[in-house]
């Protein structure tokens, strides 16, 4: 029940955390999207993920809508070249900030563990697992071929399969910890240790938060770009086939 208690109270807390931080990067460029993209050799692929389904395909200065060409004028080709071009330059800057991240959530949750549980912090094993996560998530943000590797549910989904790992060391601790006051009769720290568990989650999510917020003017660094991006696919005169216009970047005034 104890070590159930405290691995729920850090899981709920740091999902609610990662998407709230997710929400407030969006909101620095206040920019936003309702497509996934895909990189492919030599195109990009833009799948909506609100209903109904669209998929929009830019190869080359080539546009398709659901594997139908439109035909552009030569100004219209180059735009959407250029929109390619400036996509392609700004995906390696968001990697590189997510991986970033994934660095930053480790370095909080070994110094929350090291606070709550000295004993457990300082186990090669629990060291060993928080490393080898770290790095399978950064190196799966760094060969990723999809937005979805890079947005606030991928990262929650990391962090999550991190507190899988650890969270049973820190937690034995504790219960042992529980376990031996027990046994001496002191419920009182017991108690207290009940309550170092609840207060955890609230401790990990204002570490975390506090170390996310060192990757905000990385993320400041990108909005000119992503202005771009709205600026030259507004540019675009010729419409989609059900008569709307390009809309794969949206910034707010």
């Amino acid at each position: 029940m104890y070590k159930t208690r405290l691995y729920i109270f850090a899981t709920i807390g740091v999902l609610l955390l990662i998407a709230a931080s997710g929400r407030a990067l969006a909101q620095t460029c206040r920019t936003s999207s309702n497509y996934e993209i895909t990189l492919i050799d030599d195109a990009l692929r833009f799948d909506r993920k609100s209903t109904p389904p669209q998929r929009l395909e830019m190869r080359r200065g080539v546009l398709a809508v659901d594997a139908r060409a439109i035909v552009l004028g030569a100004d219209d080709r180059k735009r959407v070249a250029a929109f390619e071009t400036k996509v392609r330059e700004l995906i390696p800057k968001i990697k590189v900030i997510g991986q970033r991240g994934v660095d930053l959530m480790v370095v909080a949750i070994r110094e929350e563990a090291a606070r709550s549980s000295p004993a457990a912090a300082a186990r090669p094993e629990l060291n060993a697992r928080v490393d080898a996560r770290a790095q399978e998530f950064k190196s799966r943000i760094a060969n990723s071929t999809t937005s979805k590797e890079w947005q606030p549910a991928a990262m929650s989904g990391y962090m999550a399969t991190i507190l899988a790992d650890v969270a049973p060391l820190i937690s034995g601790d504790l219960a042992q910890k529980a376990l031996d006051l027990t046994m001496k009769g002191d419920l009182g720290g017991v108690m207290a240790l009940q309550d170092q568990a609840t207060a955890l989650r609230d401790s990990l999510e204002k570490r975390i938060q506090s170390k996310l917020a060192a990757l905000q003017p990385d993320i400041q660094a990108l909005c000119p770009a992503l202005r771009e991006l709205d600026r030259i696919e507004a540019a675009i005169t010729q419409p989609l086939p059900d008569r709307s216009r390009l809309n794969l970047i949206k910034v707010d005034s």
